[in-house]
C-alpha cells in the first residue's frame, strides 16, 4: 500500500560539485538550502541582500552584483510603522540599521565581499517565490520590500509568464559563464489568497520551464516545489504557522537535491565533511 505520491527528480546534468563556487539567491527556502550548503562545506555565498521573493528583485540582484556598484544615499529609505531603522528598497529589512551611515556601511560590505564572489562563481540556485510584485508609486520601482511602509505608498500586480520569462532570460543571457538551477519555493504566500498562491506559482513554473527547455546547456530546474506539495503533502512536514516547511521537510529536500545533484564519486567527500561540522557543533554544546 502506497502512502506516497513520490516525485523522482531527474538527475542535474550540470549540478554542484565541491570544485564550484555557488550562489544562493531567493526566497526563504533559498535561505534553508544555503545553510546546508554551509554545514557541508560548500564554497557557497546565499542572499547577500537578504531573502527576494519574485524575480524583478532576484534579477535587480544579481545585476548588482555583476557590477558591484555601491549602494548611496539616495537608495537609503527609512522603515514605515515607528520602525526607526533605515533600509533600501533592494534589501530585506535584516539589513535594516539605526542610520544611513552604519546601514551603507554594512550594504557595501556584504555587496563588495559578494561581488567579488559572482564573478568567480560558476553556479547560481535562484529560489522563486512568488510573481506577485509591489511597485514603489513615487518612483516606479519594484521593491524587495515594503519596509513596513504605508500601503497606498506601493501598487501590486502580477507579472505573466511572458514577464517572468523575458526578466530571467536576460539574467541569465548576461552570465554566459554560469549555469543556473532554479527551483519555486514550497511556501505558500497565503497573504495572496490560495488560488492567488496557486495561480503565482503556476506562473513561475511555465517561464522557468520554458528557459530551460530553451538553455538546456545553462539552465535546469530541481522539483522542490512538486516534492513538497505531492510527496510531502501532510501538516507532520510543516512547521507550526502550517506555511513553511518543518526542519524535518527541508533535510528530506535537501537529500534529494544531493541525490539529484551531487557527482556519486564525491559523496564520500560531502559525509566526512558533515562528520566534522557533527563534531564542531558538539564541541560548541559542550562550551
Amino acid at each position: 500500500m502506497k502512502l506516497q505520491t513520490p516525485v523522482d527528480p531527474e538527475r542535474l546534468t550540470g549540478g554542484i560539485s565541491y570544485k564550484d563556487s555557488i550562489v544562493v539567491l531567493g526566497s526563504c527556502f533559498a535561505d534553508n538550502i544555503g545553510e546546508k550548503m554551509k554545514e557541508s562545506g560548500f564554497d557557497v555565498c546565499v542572499n547577500p541582500f537578504g531573502t527576494l521573493y519574485n524575480p524583478v528583485s532576484l534579477s535587480n540582484a544579481a545585476a548588482r552584483l555583476f557590477s558591484g556598484v555601491p549602494f548611496t544615499g539616495d537608495e537609503c529609505v527609512e522603515m514605515g510603522a515607528n520602525a526607526g531603522k533605515i533600509c533600501s528598497f533592494s534589501h530585506h529589512t535584516s539589513f535594516a540599521r539605526d542610520t544611513e551611515v552604519e546601514f551603507l556601511e554594512n550594504a557595501n560590505a556584504s555587496l563588495s565581499e559578494a561581488s567579488a564572489f559572482w564573478k568567480r562563481c560558476s553556479k547560481v540556485i535562484i529560489t522563486l517565490g512568488t510573481a506577485w510584485c509591489f511597485r514603489f508609486n513615487e518612483t516606479g520601482e519594484t521593491v524587495a520590500n515594503c519596509l513596513k511602509r504605508p500601503a497606498a505608498e506601493f501598487t501590486r500586480y502580477r507579472l505573466d509568464v511572458q514577464s517572468v520569462k523575458g526578466i530571467l532570460s536576460r539574467m541569465v543571457g548576461r552570465n554566459p559563464d554560469k549555469e543556473f538551477i532554479f527551483t519555486v519555493s514550497p511556501v505558500r504566500h497565503l497573504a495572496d489568497g490560495a488560488h492567488g498562491n496557486q495561480i503565482s506559482k503556476s506562473t513561475l513554473l511555465l517561464a522557468v520551464d520554458s528557459i530551460c527547455r530553451e538553455n538546456p546547456s545553462q539552465c535546469e530546474y530541481f522539483p522542490a516545489y512538486e516534492i513538497v506539495m505531492d510527496e510531502l503533502r501532510d501538516y507532520r512536514f510543516y512547521a507550526e504557522d502550517m506555511v513553511h516547511p518543518s526542519a524535518q521537510a527541508v533535510g528530506y529536500i535537501w537529500e534529494r537535491f544531493l541525490s539529484a545533484a551531487l557527482p556519486d564519486e564525491e559523496r564520500v567527500t560531502y559525509d566526512a565533511k558533515m562528520k566534522l561540522f557533527k563534531a564542531s557543533r558538539h564541541r560548541n554544546n559542550l562550551l
